[in-house]
């Protein structure tokens, strides 16, 4: 008994001085990150963790609008290929809209339309978007402007478009397995605003794409500090509303007492909502037969601002697969909205993981697959009806 309990008393001291090590470190988010993963049976974040996190609600519409069904909806059942895709990696949602109407639609694992889960870095095109509207609403000049003129501690040649572009020279290392780096910090630490303003300029702004989360991060802090409004306040007003979603949705905060969003990640919606980005991005900014978003701004976001990284534009990844103009939003664990305008085509992806790309390749294997098995649902579609 004597030797069990100094067992016991071992294992509590070293546990006690391994809490206040890290904390006088400065690592205590670490805890907040094995409480929110491995304590609930994940080795990293995961798609339902927003419950663990607090949350700004993002208010829906009083007046929703459905998505129509295309009079082909749900006649073409999943390839098989695709069927063992989504099987394999966890999908949570899978749409196609062609003709902006739902064609297909799938859940799995007891997920439904209305069933909310982390959309992970496609809010990064929400919030290059939300700085398109604040441009349109006269809260910040252009893509010009400098950060400086909200945020002093930067240097004066860095612009608002340069974050949203990815060309901000900022330090910053994007590093997603190292618990001890910037990325993993920033998810769980309990205040972002204090962590990117201390970030610096340390390579010239505007000059080359280098993808960093930072950058969304102090672009969302500036669009708060323009319009006086949180992003969660904004994204509603500015979208939410107008677009007639039909859900509330929830973005994570860094804690109650800072109440930042995670700018560069975590909105929990739903499939049909996030596709109404993709939406509106195909037509130009125009909803309902209303300019909700500047054309030319959309235009500049989903085409390439350099001519040596033509995978990006602002906020969004760009492919010419199938020697089709293609832009989507993207999430870390496989999260899609895939555009194809020249076909009015959307697809969206909502899951648990993806097939990891090889070192040096832009686009993960899935997201050609997604896209292949798409075209082989509709080519069999035409089939059928001839």
């Amino acid at each position: 008994m004597k030797k069990l309990l100094k067992i016991i008393v071992f294992i509590v001291g070293f546990v006690l001085a391994a809490v206040l090590l890290l904390h006088l470190l400065g690592y205590d988010y670490l805890l907040r990150g094995i409480q929110v993963t491995y304590l609930q049976g994940h080795k990293t974040a995961y798609i339902d963790d927003y419950p663990e996190f607090e949350n700004r609600k993002i208010a829906a519409s009083n007046e929703p609008q459905s998505w129509p069904e295309h009079k082909n909806y749900n006649k073409v059942e999943a390839t098989e290929k695709l069927e063992e895709l989504n099987e394999e990696l966890g999908t949570a949602a899978f749409l196609i809209i062609k003709n902006d109407s739902i064609w297909f639609e799938k859940y799995y694992q007891d997920y439904g339309p209305s069933s909310k889960t982390n959309s992970f870095s496609m809010a990064k095109s929400i919030v290059s978007a939300l700085l398109g509207k604040a441009i349109m609403e006269g809260y910040i000049k252009s893509l010009s402007q400098p950060v400086a003129d909200f945020f002093p501690q930067f240097d004066s040649s860095l612009k608002v478009g340069d974050l949203a572009s990815m060309a901000s020279g900022l330090n910053w290392k994007e590093d997603y397995y190292n618990p001890f780096g910037m990325t993993a910090r920033t998810y769980f630490d309990d205040n972002i605003r204090e962590l990117i303003l201390n970030l610096k300029v340390v390579e010239k702004p505007g000059e080359e794409f280098k993808y960093l989360s930072g950058n969304i991060e102090l672009l969302g802090m500036v669009i708060e500090k323009a319009t006086g409004m949180s992003l969660s306040e904004y994204l509603s007003q500015s979208y939410w509303k107008t677009l007639g979603m039909k859900d509330d949705a929830l973005w994570q905060l860094d804690s109650r007492k800072s109440g930042m969003e995670k700018a560069y990640c975590c909105i929990a919606s739903n499939a049909r909502d996030f596709a109404r980005f993709g939406k509106l991005y195909k037509n130009y900014g125009k909803w309902n037969g209303k300019q909700v978003l500047d054309s030319a701004f959309v235009s500049k976001s989903i085409h390439p601002r350099f001519a040596d990284s033509p995978q990006y534009g602002y906020g969004f990844w760009l492919s010419d697969y199938r020697d089709k103009e293609i832009f989507y939003m993207r999430g870390i664990r496989g999260q899609y909205v895939i555009v194809i305008p020249e076909d009015d085509l959307i697809i969206v992806r909502l899951g648990q993981d993806l097939i990891r790309k090889e070192e040096g390749a832009i686009h993960s294997p899935d997201f050609f697959m997604y896209i292949d098995e798409t075209y082989k649902m509709l080519k069999s579609a035409g089939k059928n009806q001839s």
